[in-house]
């Protein structure tokens, strides 16, 4: 074993994820409170630091720790360039802060301390080759003092003096300091927290009936999108869908003539992955889209699904980034019962690998060129987690801005080793969490276990692959609830439209899919339709822009509420300047009421103090004097959004 001198023993830092292995997670303007263990070997003083540092920076940036107790030293940072950060724990023992220590207890206990003023000297030196000259000055007289016998008063009393110690706890001289092992921290911007997104099919923006629709009039429905608060709009594939094996309507294995095609089934005689479906218009149509949308505020997000139809230029191209069958036929994909006969996958296990690599990795930058910065993943638990560690790393070292979203409803751990690998936001079990046990149990797993630092959830009530049943002929009440919770449990939220704001849920039977999906089929909508649905989805948005505590999803507290279909639940921005308190009736049919218990202590107030509550959605204002509070919530606006002022 190495001989080491340090005389403290590190450790216990958090946050990490498996010892450093992969980088935690924050958002421009967030902070890092660190913990660590701090151990020394005897009674002596004890001082520790956290040193940071943006990878771009040549110097370490430096904050010092509090002793919280029980060896375990704290402290916060923030970030505030997106990037990666390295972090890192040191601790000493602080030899002249021990020597004052000494000082104060022999003068407590009436010793004479000519011999200790003379052995710090030595510490009064290192302080004068540091400070600042007006600094110098006074510890050229100081050394004066300590030397001088006959001003033995003075000396003790410079030696004893609060000046002095904050002299040396300001330049602490660290004498065999011991340094953590480095660990990272990567910034996003702030959209990584804070997104609201909504998800239509361009084919189905057409506002003729039985027509394909385009990119064109896609930016007719811009300003619908924007009124209503959204500021991402998610687009599935917009590439050339395959022709061969072709999906019919609600998933029938032979289409007809006319039938569209499912366009995760990418790839035919019109191009691949880096061209669009003529029938959606020109890649030059898709790039004005782009810039149109972001004048209104929304990002257009593109779906990245790596898979190819049996007619994707890939297949003649490169034969060899496909797994072949005995008889040379290509596997389509399957999930069994599901099959997927109009898709075949990329063989990652190919000796090709790094060809394959750098060409789905040049698809993605391809997109960005084109003014893309928002991805969302189709399945990416189907393909190798360090290709999308390698993948998300190359594009983020030169576009900081870019965001994935992981779309993958598998096993807890595949979700969460995706976040780890690189992903912004991840899809969630939220879809299917209902009852208020449900409800708090997973939110509490998201926002107060080791899935807080780089688990960041995106709820969506409602996608095209999935009808949940709790919708499936669900009323106004159930779809405002939804809508609701998801809004304000998750800084990060989506929904699939107009579906879910026309309230459309008639399902195929027994099945958690919709009927006459458009996964398969174009669809026609009447897009002018408005309705109490969204009206409030707007007014929702509009609350969640305008208050930070709602912009996140980490802070949040669970309030006590006897009643099993009321939920609670009280949120803050970081600096506790903006604080909200939701109420939820989960009963889409029945008023429910109670007595909500405040949460004094997070609040920071006493019983009698009042807190003044402003509904946001009615207007209504009230004041709670009491700890314990009625609440009761009708079906016709099943919630409370409450801005709390002091």
């Amino acid at each position: 074993m190495e001989r080491k001198q340090e005389r403290v023993v590190i450790e216990n830092v958090s946050p990490q994820l498996q010892c450093g292995e992969f980088f935690i997670k924050r958002v421009v303007g967030e902070s890092v409170t660190v913990y660590a263990d701090i151990v020394p070997d005897g009674h002596d003083v004890v001082q520790a630091e956290i040193l940071f540092k943006h990878e771009k920076d040549k110097k370490w940036s430096t904050v010092r720790m509090q002793h919280q107790g029980q060896d375990v030293y704290f402290e916060t940072f923030t970030v505030d360039k997106q990037g990666l950060y390295d972090y890192c724990v040191r601790g000493w023992i602080d030899y002249a802060l021990n020597w004052q220590h000494g000082v104060d207890a022999k003068l407590k206990d009436g010793q004479h301390i000519k011999s200790e003023l003379l052995d710090g000297v030595q510490y009064l030196k290192f302080l004068k080759g540091n400070v600042t000259a007006k600094q110098k000055e006074i510890i050229m007289g100081w050394l004066s003092l300590f030397e001088d016998e006959s001003r033995y008063e003075e000396a003790i009393s410079v030696a004893n003096s609060e000046e002095l110690h904050h002299l040396f706890s300001q330049y602490p001289q660290r004498i065999l300091a011991n340094e953590s092992k480095k660990l990272q921290v990567y910034v996003d911007r702030k959209k990584a927290n804070f997104s609201t997104w909504y998800e239509f099919f361009p084919r189905s923006s057409s506002s003729e009936p039985n027509k394909h629709g385009t990119f064109k009039d896609c930016e007719r429905l811009l300003p619908r999108i924007a009124k209503m608060g959204f500021d991402t709009l998610y687009f599935p594939p917009i590439h050339p869908i395959g022709e061969k094996n072709r999906k019919g309507k609600n998933n029938t294995v032979n289409a007809h003539e006319g039938d569209s095609g499912v366009p995760w089934a990418i790839g035919s005689r019109h191009g691949g992955h880096k061209s669009v479906h003529p029938e959606l218009g020109t890649e030059k149509d898709f790039v004005d889209l782009v810039k149109k949308a972001k004048k209104m505020n929304i990002e257009v997000a593109l779906d990245i699904a790596f898979q190819a139809a049996p007619d994707h230029p890939y297949i003649q191209e490169h034969p060899e980034w496909f797994r072949k069958r005995p008889d040379g036929t290509i596997q389509y994909a399957e999930n069994p019962p599901k099959k997927y006969q109009d898709i075949v996958n990329f063989y990652y296990e190919t000796t090709a690998y790094k060809a394959l690599w750098d060409e789905l990795l040049d698809i993605v930058q391809y997109w960005v060129d084109r003014g893309v910065s928002i991805f969302r993943v189709d399945n990416p638990h189907t393909k190798p987690y360090y290709f999308w560690h390698w993948l998300i790393a190359q594009i983020k070292k030169n576009h900081p801005d870019v965001l994935f979203l992981a779309e993958a409803f598998s096993r807890p751990k595949v979700m969460q080793q995706l976040a780890k690998q690189g992903f912004s936001q991840s899809y969630t079990y939220f879809t299917w969490r209902v009852s208020k046990h449900e409800l708090i149990e997973y939110v509490v797993e998201l926002t107060q276990t080791e899935m807080k630092e780089y688990y960041r959830s995106n709820f969506w009530p409602n996608t095209p692959d999935i009808n949940p049943y709790h919708l499936q002929g669900a009323n106004e009440a159930m779809h405002l609830i939804r809508y609701a919770l998801a809004a304000t449990l998750s800084g990060n939220i989506g929904i699939y439209g107009p579906v879910f704001e026309y309230m459309v849920t008639e399902p195929l039977p027994n099945k958690e899919e919709y009927k006459d999906c458009e996964k398969y089929e174009v669809r026609h909508w009447d897009w002018s339709i408005e309705n109490k649905v969204t009206h409030l989805i707007s007014r929702i948005n509009q609350i969640r822009k305008d208050h930070e505590s709602l912009q996140q999803t980490n802070n949040i507290r669970f309030c006590h509420i006897e009643n099993d279909y009321l939920i609670a639940f009280y949120k803050w921005n970081d600096a506790k300047t903006d604080e909200t308190l939701m109420v939820i009736n989960l009963d889409s049919h029945n008023t429910q009421q109670g007595h909500l218990q405040l949460p004094l202590h997070e609040l920071g107030i006493n019983i009698g103090q009042g807190v003044q509550l402003k509904d946001m959605i009615t207007s209504n204002e009230y004041t709670w004097y009491d700890e314990w509070n009625f609440v009761e919530l009708h079906t016709d606006v099943p919630f409370h959004i409450f801005q709390i002022n002091r």
